[in-house]
């Protein structure tokens, strides 16, 4: 068996194969164009060291291997680091110390490989200090002992450099706009983050960068804000969206600087709404006295024109402020402001509803797609979130597509249903479910119509000789409307009662109520020149009837036959008398009626048209919705009393009323007069009584 002994390597031979190792380390590091190590350099490298230690004495160089490790780094810093530190100052000095700083480490790494076996026996055994030590503590005994003092220096210069700033910011708050000063500041602040990521620590960024945005905005915050030709109010006025977002981006640095940034934006917002306000107002104010009450165009463009400045100030809010809740609140409470002022004695909820109403009607005066219908419903509904009356808006809205549901006067059902869905999303379904039965009424009664048509073919001993078409609506679900017992034509009674006889076959539970008020007519009129077809409402067809008997009729005979009101007869006769068509001719010729006046069937009237559709002068609405709206409003102030107290059993009159207020505000604002009002009548009703020893504090009666 034969062993084949090591050759011995010596010191001289070894650590000349290792300095060419370590020079090539070296001018990586410089950047000299030079391979990388291989795998196989490394090997050969670290197999040099370990066959050096493990060599039998005298032949074992573990301890010159281990000063020699030191000298390889004291020898690069003297050569290289510290000639090109010295011949640089201030920020390039210290950019320099960076990166040297930067390749030490790696030095460090790649040669405690090199001569890791030292690391794992000889050091360990003799308690010398670590490879990666001895080679970190070079560069801070050498290195960063020397030059100490001016890096020191130079980071202190670089800081003062931005007291310089703070120096240059009270000039800047002079001579500068506020968008120029917020370009610098912004500048500063960039300038001073790319510093710090060269030459600092990242602990220290925050600090820093607190100090220059002290000096460069907290301390000239309001100054900049308040700047008369160019701070906040200005750039919202002259929609500087770049310059807006800037200063939401500067001001959100700083502790509560987006407050004020908020306020001036909400007092614009509300200035301007304001100002749509005035605009209406100033309009309306010019109208003729007769079309004092009726909405009309003018209120028309005002909707739309507080529509888009909604969709303005949510971009801004979106965009320019990031969606932050600080702005959306200061949006909601400036549209809360205006949104509420009504115009010209219309309530912004009769007037939202009067807008809906122009969109969803035949013939209404906007024009538009049907995307474009959606989309300014949406918008119509976000709106109404601003509104306190949202109680109000729903009657207003209620009215209007009644009238259209009920006179055929709605464009499209696709968007009668898609507004429903919205404010039940946005209001609950208790606010539409009135509204969705209307609609729902609608196609249950033209399914009506179709049987009554079939009941007629299959019993023509009934047909009454006149078309007839009726509309079975449910109580609940629809406005109020004045019931008379009108004196109706023979004609007319016939189809009613033929009609009752259907429905009986349908149910015999439900009690019929004749609405005649919103009936529509189709009469022949025969005049000397032609013959015109009449479309007139039931109340002007049974006056117009009565001249089939009579040439001539007073106004007393007329009240007396219709059982109408004067004021009602008033309003008919003024339509076929005194108004475009002039069915019936009057004496005394003139354009009032009296109860003195005679009337007489106008035979030589003629028209262009073959059909003419006489309209009866609307009946003023507004207050008889106010009145219901007030109605309901006890009854829900009744209801909410009620349950607080059946829950509570006890309870302090401004706790009440408070909670009273809170239950009912996501429909209306109730008055404290009006909850104290009810209070004291459900207490009359036994609902509620005082406490004997407190008179503020009430107590439920089961």
């Amino acid at each position: 068996m034969t062993t084949h002994e090591r050759k011995t390597v010596d010191l001289e031979e070894g650590w000349a194969f290792m300095q060419k190792g370590i020079t090539k380390l070296k001018n990586i590091l410089e950047g000299k164009p030079e391979p990388q190590f291989s795998s196989e350099d490394y090997m050969m490298l670290y197999t040099t060291i370990y066959n050096m230690c493990t060599q039998k004495p005298p032949h074992d160089y573990s301890q010159q291997l281990y000063d020699k490790y030191r000298e390889s780094f004291e020898e690069y810093i003297s050569s290289m680091v510290l000639p090109s530190l010295r011949e640089k100052h201030d920020e390039f000095m210290l950019r320099e110390l960076v990166k040297r700083w930067s390749n030490h480490k790696v030095m460090v790494r790649w040669l405690s490989r090199f001569f890791h076996y030292l690391d794992r026996y000889f050091i360990s055994r003799r308690s010398l200090p670590a490879l990666r030590e001895v080679g970190l503590s070079c560069f801070r005994d050498l290195v960063y002992q020397e030059i100490k003092g001016k890096v020191k220096s130079a980071v202190i210069s670089l800081i003062d450099q931005e007291h310089y700033y703070s120096i240059k910011a009270q000039t800047w708050i002079v001579e500068d706009s506020c968008p120029d000063y917020m370009l610098k500041a912004e500048e500063c602040l960039k300038r001073e983050k790319e510093r710090v990521a060269h030459y600092l620590h990242s602990s220290s960024e925050p600090k820093l960068l607190e100090k220059v945005q002290h000096e460069l905005l907290t301390q000239y915050a309001s100054q900049l804000l308040e700047k008369e030709h160019s701070g906040c109010h200005a750039l919202l006025r002259d929609d500087k969206v770049e310059d807006l977002s800037r200063m939401y981006r500067l001001f959100s640095r700083i502790t509560r600087g987006l407050e004020p940034v908020s306020q001036i934006f909400k007092q614009h917002v509300t200035n301007e709404g304001t100002a749509l306000v005035k605009q209406a107002e100033d309009a309306a104010s010019n109208k003729k006295p007769e079309k004092k009450d009726i909405v009309g165009m003018q209120e028309q463009v005002f909707v739309r024109k507080i529509i888009e400045l909604h969709d303005k100030y949510v971009a801004y809010v979106t965009d320019c402020f990031q969606g932050h809740t600080l702005f959306h609140k200061a949006l909601k409470e400036a549209f809360e402001v205006f949104c509420n002022k009504g115009v010209s004695g219309s309530s912004s909820a009769e007037l939202l509803a009067t807008f809906c109403d122009n969109i969803l009607k035949k013939g209404g005066s906007e024009k538009l797609s049907d995307e474009a219908i959606e989309d300014t419903l949406e918008k119509v509904v976000r709106l109404l979130a601003y509104i306190s009356d949202k109680d109000l808006f729903a009657e207003f809205y209620r009215k209007k597509l009644a009238r259209r549901l009920l006179f055929d006067k709605s464009a499209n059902d696709e968007h009668e249903r898609s507004i429903l869905t919205k404010l039940k999303q946005q209001c609950g379904g208790q606010f539409t479910s009135k509204m969705e039965g209307m609609v729902t009424d609608l196609t249950v009664a033209r399914d009506h119509q179709t049987k009554f048509e079939e009941f007629i073919s299959t019993h023509p001993e009934l047909n009454p000789g006149i078309d007839l078409a009726v509309t079975v609506l449910t109580t609940g679900f629809w406005p109020t409307y004045k019931s008379f017992d009108i004196n109706l034509p023979a004609e007319m009674v016939r189809c009613v009662e033929v009609f009752k006889e259907f429905y009986q076959t349908r149910t015999k539970h439900r009690k019929l109520t004749w609405i005649y008020s919103l009936g529509i007519c189709h009469i022949t009129a025969k005049f000397e020149a032609k013959t015109i077809e009449l479309i007139v409402t039931t109340y002007q067809a049974a006056l117009l009837l009565l001249f089939n008997g009579a040439d001539k009729l007073s106004y007393s005979e007329i009240v007396t036959q219709l059982n109408l009101s004067d004021d009602d007869v008033v309003r008919l006769l003024h339509s076929l008398s005194c108004a475009k068509y002039k069915i019936l001719t009057k004496e005394p010729s003139n354009r009032s009626i009296s109860p003195n006046d005679v009337f007489e069937f106008n035979s030589k009237f003629t028209d262009k048209m073959r059909r003419i559709k006489i309209p009866l002068p609307p009946v003023d609405e507004k207050k008889k919705v106010v009145e219901d709206v007030d109605k309901d409003r006890r009854y829900a102030i009744d209801a909410s009393i009620v349950r607080i107290m059946k829950s509570r059993k006890v309870l302090g009159h401004q706790t009440l009323v408070m909670e009273c207020v809170e239950q009912l505000g996501r429909m209306f604002k109730p008055d404290f007069k009006a909850i104290k009002k009810r209070i004291e009548d459900l207490i009359t009703r036994d609902y509620l009584e005082r406490d004997k020893e407190n008179p503020n504090v009430y107590r439920y009666l089961a």
